[in-house]
């Protein structure tokens, strides 16, 4: 049974840094597409970084590209999303899964909120 588990999550302001953390029992990040995601509530959630593959090829949304950097530590089997200059409308909860995601991994998620 995969269990996927958010921490890190907080309040920041504007400019400000913030890391988060996913760690995983029953799945092993270095073998699989992993993937941080963020939603807003009334939106669709929107995909944010992933690795490619399982290996070390990193891919970012657009929108973070520059800003946010992901991670992982394949002995502790976690994954990490260290992010910069936060702005506002990075304001959602973070959560991780593999990508594409399965809709029974979902956790509960972090928020991060970032005050203007």
């Amino acid at each position: 049974q995969v269990q996927l588990v958010e921490s890190g999550g907080g309040l920041v302001k504007t400019g400000g840094s913030l890391r988060i953390s996913c760690a995983a029992s029953g799945l092993t990040f270095s073998r699989t597409n992993v993937a941080w995601y963020r939603q807003v509530l009334g939106k669709e959630r929107e995909f944010v970084a992933g690795f490619a593959w399982g290996g070390p090829s990193k891919i970012y949304a657009d929108a973070v590209r520059g800003r946010f950097t992901i991670s992982r530590d394949d002995t502790e089997n976690t994954m990490d999303l260290q992010m910069s200059n936060l702005q506002p409308d990075d304001t959602a909860v973070y959560y991780c899964n593999t990508n594409p995601p399965h809709d029974i991994y979902w956790g509960q998620g972090t928020q991060v909120t970032v005050s203007s």
